[in-house]
């Protein structure tokens, strides 16, 4: 089970993104550790994981957990375009020796209730006995999972055990906290109020870049790392997260390039002038 403070990780990337930068995995991680997190989660929207091919991910998975101290957890996001390819993912994950397995309702097409369930059903079977987690961010698929969705999973797959929920405002992440489920938020600015209400914690892709801020958030609840994440959010509203985020990074010392994979860019010299590590 994922607790705590989790890092929505970065991909390190190199030759303009094309390709993995393989070295730069371990000092990532170490550098997540020390800043007091409780894990990562490997490929999802900070990590660019839609992005880049099966194989890939599947590499970049590897070189995550093989870099890990111990007793810091590895999840991984398996959500992908088809069934087969998140399937095809999870049981990577599983084999690979994750810590769970994440996945985000598939976008392009809007699923009815019927096809996202089984959908989900399917990638929990394939990853079990590990600890599974619906990714909710409508923003990104482009409709929400229904909480008869989750209710119906429930009862199907022994593994569920929570959500990680990216949506704003609060509203939207309100009727996932359903009892008996561990809820992560996605959006800094709404971890406190959330772990108030019962949430269990925060995916965070700001933990990629500032992991000693979203841990005190976390841990410690502290008043000013909810005023730092506010303030975070709203520099770098309108800038890619993935580049402004591996920007930071190597500013911070973290052998990781700014590069991203294609259509995203890279910042702008307006944009890293605004970026304070």
């Amino acid at each position: 089970m994922l607790t705590g403070a989790i890092a929505a990780a970065v991909t390190p990337l190199t030759d303009g993104g094309e390709h993995l930068d393989e070295v730069a995995f371990a000092p990532l991680v170490r550098f997540l550790a020390d800043g007091g997190l409780d894990g990562i989660l490997a490929c999802g929207t900070t990590g660019e994981g839609m992005l880049l091919t099966v194989a890939e991910r599947e590499r970049a998975v590897e070189l995550f957990i093989q870099g890990r101290p111990a007793g810091f957890a590895v999840a991984v996001h398996a959500g992908a375009q088809t069934t087969r390819d998140t399937v095809r993912l999870a049981t990577h994950a599983r084999d690979g020796g994750a810590d769970a397995v994440a996945v985000i309702a598939p976008p392009y097409f809007i699923l009815d209730d019927d096809e996202l369930f089984a959908h989900f059903a399917t990638a929990a079977e394939a990853c079990a006995p590990l600890p599974f987690y619906i990714y909710e961010f409508a923003a990104r698929s482009g409709y929400a999972v229904p909480i008869p969705v989750v209710e119906r999973l429930r009862e199907a797959a022994p593994n569920l055990a929570g959500l990680k929920v990216s949506d704003t405002p609060f509203d939207r992440v309100r009727p996932y906290l359903l009892e008996g489920l561990d809820v992560f938020v996605g959006s800094e600015p709404l971890t406190r109020e959330a772990m108030e209400r019962g949430a269990a914690g925060a995916v965070s892709g700001l933990a990629s870049a500032w992991p000693e801020v979203v841990a005190s958030l976390v841990h410690d609840r502290s008043p000013q790392a909810h005023v730092r994440v506010t303030q975070l959010r709203e520099t770098l509203d309108g800038m890619p997260l993935q580049a402004a985020v591996k920007h930071v990074l190597g500013a911070r010392g973290v052998p990781v390039t700014p590069d991203v994979r294609r259509p995203l860019r890279p910042l702008h010299r307006s944009e890293t002038d605004r970026l304070v590590p």
